[in-house]
């Protein structure tokens, strides 16, 4: 028995075991939520709870009651462009910043680095008050650009540490030998080293675009007009109400949130292989 549990085959056994049950378990805890999302959407009648039911007569009367009846195509077009702003200028701001302290000595490069993760474990909601006085002395209360600003603030110190090490990882021997056949900073950084770091590119513009469509409690606090609203504190607008709560509204609406998100992952998605290929190459 002692050389049957000490042998190899059986240790190979135990690991494949536990490996595939954590995800099998995994699978369980990510597709039931979904499964449950999916069956209310579909599901005709008046629903007062989520529950896993698929034995009810399937309808698309949520869908058309959703855009009919509520903000909900307007909090998806308020949605898109806080994400769309945010993902463009972030990448952009990260990007440059995390090329100019990977690549560049400067005074005060350590210290802002420090500075960078210093600012990042103080929590977004902690400055909750902050940012509401601000937007009353900048008149930004009901305004995307500022809630934008918000975002692409809380999304720059760690994504800059982030693409540092991103760049870091390009051999600075490329560098050298652009600068050797004359060129320029610029295109040292547009022509060598950026299609390098392709993929971790594609990584922060899908989190920057991710990041609004679940932010609840900073849009809810900065936007206070039901039509201004983005999906989130819109959404919640539909269950707040333990009298009347739209389940079936909310689930046909959470469901529509991961469109053009899944949109976005399958536009980059070639990047995060071919980037290295790519600018190996061009290297």
């Amino acid at each position: 028995m002692k050389k049957l549990f000490a042998s190899a085959k059986f240790k190979k056994f135990l690991g494949q075991f536990f490996t595939y049950f954590y995800m099998i378990l995994l699978s369980i805890i990510i597709i039931y939520p979904l499964l449950i999302t999916i069956s209310s959407a579909f599901r005709a009648g008046n629903i007062n709870a989520f529950d896993l039911n698929f034995n009810s007569k399937w309808t698309l009367n949520n869908f058309k009651r959703l855009f009919e009846e509520t903000y909900y195509l307007q909090w998806y077009k308020n949605t898109l462009i806080v994400a769309v702003s945010t993902m463009v200028v972030q990448v952009m701001a990260v990007t440059l910043a995390g090329y100019a302290y990977s690549r560049y000595n400067f005074f005060g490069r350590k210290n802002s680095l420090m500075f960078f993760l210093i600012v990042q474990m103080v929590p977004t909601m902690a400055a909750l008050t902050a940012f509401f006085v601000m937007a009353l002395l900048m008149k930004a209360i009901n305004q995307f650009w500022f809630l934008s600003l918000i975002y692409i603030g809380g999304g720059i110190p760690m994504n800059t540490w982030l693409m540092k090490g991103y760049f870091d990882t390009v051999p600075y021997d490329l560098d050298e030998s652009a600068n050797l056949d004359g060129a320029g900073h610029f295109r040292r950084f547009w022509q060598i080293v950026l299609p390098l770091v392709r993929p971790m590119i594609a990584v922060q513009a899908l989190w920057a675009f991710m990041g609004p469509f679940g932010d609840f409690m900073l849009s809810k606090f900065l936007l206070r007009k039901e039509e201004l609203y983005t999906l989130a504190p819109g959404l919640q607008t539909f269950i707040n109400d333990q009298r009347n709560q739209k389940v079936a509204l909310f689930a046909a609406g959470s469901i529509l949130i991961a469109v053009p998100i899944s949109i976005l992952f399958f536009v980059l998605q070639k990047n995060f292989v071919t980037g290295l290929t790519k600018g190996g190459t061009k290297g």
